[in-house]
């Protein structure tokens, strides 16, 4: 069964797929250099996607959890105070945010279940840390070409590159929602 985590991951990571399509269709031979900026969005906005998706999992998950107490009891408001509390911190979704913060609430390493294709989950856990890297370096770090001045360096993004770490997230949240579907 499709989590309601999952349903809100894919209306939010059609921004990324947006922001790739006012790319192509803007994109000429060379690429004017103004529209690079769409690459650099597109990863931001799929790793917010991510980062949504696996805050509001959590949060699904644990009110399946509690919601079976009646009355509520201590240790549960204990346990949603505690994961509210933790998730105000959980920021960049990299392999060593994600894996303990599941493993603290749930039991368990939702990285384990990262495969599909001709992707297992130590390549998976690899390139998410990767992609998380990047997302820093465009969010925090001007990389915007400079106006008038030749360029010089190559594109931090480029354009195929996108479609496959928005493929490549899109994964990510799905793998997660049927691996927790099965060990919960």
């Amino acid at each position: 069964m499709t989590s309601e985590a999952l349903k809100t991951f894919d209306h939010s990571i059609q921004d990324a797929l947006e922001l790739l399509g006012h790319f192509d269709a803007l994109n000429s031979n060379p690429p004017p250099p103004e529209i690079e900026v769409f690459k650099r969005a597109g990863i931001v906005m799929a790793l917010a996607a991510l980062e949504t998706y696996f805050e509001d999992r959590l949060i699904e998950a644990a009110d399946a959890i509690t919601r079976s107490e009646k009355p509520r009891s201590h240790l549960s408001d204990f346990f949603r105070d505690s994961l509210e509390s933790d998730l105000k911190f959980f920021h960049t979704p990299s392999t060593d945010r994600v894996r303990p913060i599941f493993s603290k609430y749930l039991g368990l390493d939702i990285t384990q279940g990262w495969s599909w294709n001709n992707c297992d989950s130590p390549t998976a856990r690899i390139e998410l840390n990767k992609l998380a890297k990047l997302r820093g370096e465009i969010a925090h770090r001007s990389v915007r070409p400079i106006s008038g001045e030749p360029q010089t360096s190559k594109h931090i993004v480029k354009r195929e590159d996108l479609r496959k770490y928005i493929h490549f997230v899109q994964q990510i949240a799905l793998t997660t929602d049927l691996y927790i579907d099965k060990e919960l």
